[in-house]
């Protein structure tokens, strides 16, 4: 999971990516890049690097940068290492000055590494995907460029999306694309799932008119652009340098568009879909309160207060709170300097960053029966670390409550939990992860429950198997 962004119309690009990266930097702390384009001068220009989004970029370096074209992205690692060849954007010189961010992951690289080594002659050189996926346009590109045997300076929409068609032919997984083709414009699409988000907006400038492609719709809002609407699964958008807009669906699948956008991924400002981020998680709230109040009549739990675990869980346990009258408790203070661990690329940094990130307030723990709530337990590194935290300072019970359902299957799409035997929840009973956890009772949203929110278009193969690229690549994992 990361978030990209690109901007076309507006000399203002480099310092409006910067600024949506900003936006962005709770969905990738690894690294950051920014490619600009400037159609006066013909020249590109690119400026990446590992670490903060503020740290990357400084006031100097952003101040040299210039063009009416930018794109960005800020760094998730799922696939390859925390290297500097794996930072994007990537680029490629031929044919035409070629440059993508991505969000996503794709399940079968090592297939298309072989098959970009051995049948095109291509050498990677980086672990990225990224790489992989600016290859296969350039490859295609390059075989129409030949067989037509026309000028460079010969361009037509249709030559990329059919680049594109060939893309989706060969890339299985779950992709959104921003690109730059230059010298004649942005460039941007969906895998056929429409697994990762992509939104367009708009906006008048005394330039004319600018679009922006960006992960989230509050970044959009942010710098003034108007949300048209989110990109379709296979869909494929082109836009000129004169600001005319092309778009081409390509045999489009079901929608599934993953369901821990909602749950735990997405700023609470944003819609995807449709569907407000806040709105849902309260609503994720409520449906579990259901669940929960049963356990309180039937006298199997008798919590006290409500303790949201920071931040994203904050929504939900409000809703909580509120429909079983119990106080909300923020008893577990969180340092704001300290990462989203989940998003750690490593387990021990996860541990010490969950050890680091939030100190208990034992005034009002001590002897106290506690309703945790949870976005989601995953690895169960975080919440296992909290209950002992909690019962250090004093708890008495403690009922651990998740708004997600058991994930039980590990994700091939871009979310860094690519094995069964890291989840807590594989194949073990809610009573064997109470144990693990050292809780009192575990509480998980159903799917049904989930999905009566969310509604049915969403993936969710990582609570149930059922993969939309198919569940073959996951068979060794």
């Amino acid at each position: 999971m990361c978030g990209i962004i690109g901007i076309i119309g507006t000399s203002k690009a480099p310092l409006e990516i910067y600024q949506g990266l900003l936006l962005l930097q709770h969905r990738g702390q690894d690294a950051a890049g920014i490619l600009n384009y400037d159609f006066d001068q013909n020249l590109y220009s690119l400026e990446k690097n590992q670490g903060y989004v503020d740290k990357v970029f400084t006031p100097e370096s952003l101040g040299k940068m210039s063009g009416q074209m930018s794109i960005g992205h800020t760094r998730y690692s799922t696939v390859g290492s925390l290297d500097i060849n794996d930072v994007q954007p990537m680029t490629l010189n031929y044919p035409y000055g070629l440059g993508i961010a991505h969000n996503g992951n794709l399940v079968n690289f090592d297939e298309l590494k072989k098959f970009l080594n051995e049948k095109k002659k291509r050498f990677l050189f980086s672990k990225n995907d990224g790489e992989i996926l600016i290859n296969l346009i350039s490859d295609y590109l390059s075989y129409i460029l030949k067989k037509n045997e026309f000028e460079h300076t010969q361009f037509h929409p249709e030559i990329l999306f059919s680049a594109i068609r060939y893309l989706f032919e060969y890339a299985l997984g779950g992709y959104s694309i921003v690109g730059t083709i230059a010298p004649f414009g942005l460039f941007a699409c969906k895998d056929p799932n429409g697994i990762r988000p992509l939104l367009l907006g708009k906006k008048e400038t005394d330039e004319g008119i600018s679009y922006c492609l960006a992960s989230e719709s509050f970044v959009l809002e942010f710098l003034g652009y108007n949300v048209e609407r989110d990109l379709e699964p296979g869909e494929i958008v082109f836009i000129s340098k004169e600001g005319k807009l092309y778009s081409s669906i390509v045999n489009p699948q079901p929608k599934k568009q993953c369901m821990f956008e909602w749950v735990y991924f997405s700023n609470p400002e944003s819609s995807l879909d449709g569907k407000s981020i806040y709105k849902s998680r309260l609503n994720l709230g409520k449906m579990l309160s259901h669940k929960i109040l049963k356990l309180i009549d039937n006298d199997e739990i008798s919590p006290d207060f409500v303790v949201p675990v920071p931040e994203t869980s904050k929504i939900a346990a409000t809703a909580i709170a509120e429909h079983l009258s119990l106080p909300l408790r923020p008893v577990l203070n969180k340092n704001r300097y300290i990462q989203r661990s989940f998003i750690l690329n490593n387990q021990d940094s996860r541990e010490n960053a969950v050890k680091l990130k939030l100190l208990p307030i034992k005034e009002d723990i001590k002897g106290k029966n506690l309703l945790v709530i949870d976005d989601s337990i995953v690895r169960g590194t975080t919440s296992s670390r909290i209950v002992k935290m909690l019962k250090d300072a004093g708890a008495n019970e403690i009922y651990f409550a998740s708004t997600c359902p058991p994930i039980t299957h590990p994700c091939g799409y871009g979310i860094d939990f690519p094995n069964s035997e890291d989840l807590i929840a594989y194949q073990k009973s809610e009573q064997e992860i109470t144990d693990l956890l050292g809780c009192h009772k575990v509480i998980y949203q159903t799917e049904d429950d989930l999905k009566s929110v969310l509604g049915e278009e969403i993936c969710s193969a990582c609570l149930t198997g059922d993969y939309p690229t198919g569940g073959e690549f996951l068979a060794n994992k």
